[in-house]
């Protein structure tokens, strides 16, 4: 967690890093553990704090449903955020090295009348602020993991992160779940967070069988998202379809725990460097979020990767 000299931008100490697409089924968890895994392998301290009441992060690390108190104490302030961590020192638990979690349980669906219960006055999209305070400099990189709609922990998420990762993989609606959370980035840049920026875009399930589908994805993403520079915001380093996958997340673990010569793991680790580089730690690559297309736009996009199968 090196500091820049010489007059550039210090880096922070932590990289919080929301990673997202308002569209499920798109390989959003399976990105943000991997990605965590990959950088803790590098040495790396990584926190993950799944804020989707579904637990996809904390089933998918091999943490049982309801086993610890998690996100949902955190975001009602009833605990501490380090109180509720879960390492590998915990009984039971084990973990991709370097890597930590804040759990998911069911209850987070609750979490809005348990806040207004509290303090009528709390203002909601605000309640990862202190927690993600308070780790700051405890760990290298914090991925929040967000739920594929407008919850209460998405939208904290959104207004608390620095960076934003979009995850998606060919389906025909991953167009719209992209123009969603895209539009969502916008609003949080403009009520709140006007740092925050769109790192770059994970496409997921590309393989040397290029589909009209995935192209139709690819084709959007490289129009819509770019970086400043005008090059493309998608990462190089795209990840194949695998059985490896499923079989590890079926065993609660990920895949540098079960197959850590395959070449799905290596995708992950070049993916992680290109973070890391595109971050430039210490001199962070600014890529200002695209206008999202028109709902017809987007609509006609959809139409046509169904149609184009």
């Amino acid at each position: 967690m090196s500091q820049e000299t010489g007059g550039r931008p210090a880096t922070p100490k932590t990289c919080v890093i929301a990673v997202g697409n308002q569209k499920g089924g798109v390989g959003k968890t399976t990105t943000t553990v991997h990605i965590a895994a990959a950088l803790g392998e590098m040495g790396r301290k990584v926190l993950v704090i799944d804020l989707d009441m579904n637990q996809g992060a904390t089933r998918h690390l091999g943490i049982p449903s309801e086993s610890f108190l998690g996100a949902y104490e955190v975001l009602t302030g009833e605990e501490q955020p380090e109180d509720v961590i879960v390492t590998e020192e915990d009984d039971g638990v084990d973990l991709p090295k370097g890597v930590h979690l804040v759990a998911a349980r069911r209850n987070l669906e609750k979490v809005d009348k348990a806040l207004l219960s509290i303090n009528k006055f709390v203002i909601s999209q605000d309640v990862l602020l202190k927690p993600l305070q308070s780790l700051e400099g405890k760990y290298d990189y914090i991925f929040l993991d967000t739920a594929p709609n407008a919850t209460t922990p998405t939208i904290a998420a959104y207004k608390a992160a620095k960076y934003f990762i979009l995850a998606a993989m060919p389906d025909p609606f991953a167009v719209a779940g992209l123009n969603d959370a895209l539009t969502d980035i916008q609003g949080a840049q403009q009520n709140g967070n006007p740092g925050l920026r769109v790192l770059g875009v994970v496409l997921s399930g590309i393989d040397g069988r290029r589909t009209r589908l995935a192209n139709t994805l690819i084709q959007y993403v490289e129009k819509q998202f770019a970086t400043s520079d005008g090059k493309s915001a998608k990462f190089e380093n795209t990840i194949s379809r695998s059985t490896v996958i499923p079989e590890a997340q079926k065993d609660g673990k990920t895949i540098f725990q079960t197959a850590p010569n395959h070449k799905l793991a290596d995708q992950y680790r070049a993916l992680a460097r290109e973070i890391e580089a595109r971050l430039g730690r210490g001199l962070p690559q600014v890529l200002p979020a695209a206008e999202p297309t028109s709902r017809q736009a987007d609509e006609g996009l959809a139409e046509e990767a169904v149609a184009n199968g």
